[in-house]
């Protein structure tokens, strides 16, 4: 997703003379800081799809002081453009593919459903499992106690039985661990400085494949 994003935000400041004139960089920043923001806000029920959708493209365009009056055509080229980046990071398929052999595997995901589920085509998960969990469809988001709790009933497993995968610290290991479940926290810089603990820390998906195999 992040990779995706960055090239399709690249494609919009190239696209729109409008946004051209300001530092890529610039922009970048701008747009991350408001959609997180966003995101925490329509996580939490706050603020619609619609609104979140628009208005990370016209809160970013304020916060630039960006004379703009595209917001719209921009919102929808970004999202048309975003899903031609979508790829594997790397070692992740072969991960995927070795442990789902001896373990069963799932699914969670929080964004729109329509993206999500054109993403689980594209990758071809429903090879690797039928439980796929997309927080628009369930109605509650990631870190949410909710869709764990989902899944769980879902896997028919306590909680402390599952291993969750993840590279979001918030959603996925502080998430992942208040409802009790054990974390593989994939992340590059190792996680310094964060107060919650995953149970496994990597920074290559090989890593986790000897974790859970060898």
């Amino acid at each position: 997703h992040m990779s995706a994003q960055e090239k399709a935000l690249e494609s919009v400041h190239r696209h729109f003379p409008c946004i051209g004139q300001i530092p890529y960089e610039s922009l970048r920043r701008a747009y991350k800081s408001v959609n997180k923001v966003l995101w925490e806000q329509y996580g939490s029920g706050q603020i619609s799809r619609e609104y979140l959708e628009r208005h990370r493209f016209l809160d970013t365009f304020d916060k630039l002081g960006l004379d703009c009056d595209r917001v719209d055509e921009v919102a929808g080229f970004y999202i048309t453009d975003y899903r031609n980046y979508w790829e594997w990071i790397p070692g992740a398929n072969e991960a995927l593919d070795r442990i789902s052999r001896k373990y069963p595997v799932g699914f969670i995901t929080n964004g729109f459903s329509e993206t999500q589920w054109l993403k689980v085509e594209d990758f071809q998960l429903q090879k690797y499992s039928k439980t796929i969990i997309v927080s628009e469809d369930v109605g509650v988001m990631k870190p949410m106690p909710g869709i764990f709790e989902h899944a769980a009933a879902l896997a028919g497993r306590d909680g402390r039985e599952i291993l969750y995968v993840g590279d979001s610290y918030t959603s996925d290991v502080v998430g992942g661990k208040s409802a009790g479940w054990q974390i593989a926290w994939f992340r590059p810089d190792n996680g310094i400085g964060k107060t919650v603990e995953a149970d496994f820390t990597f920074v290559d998906f090989s890593e986790l494949t000897s974790y859970l195999l060898d």
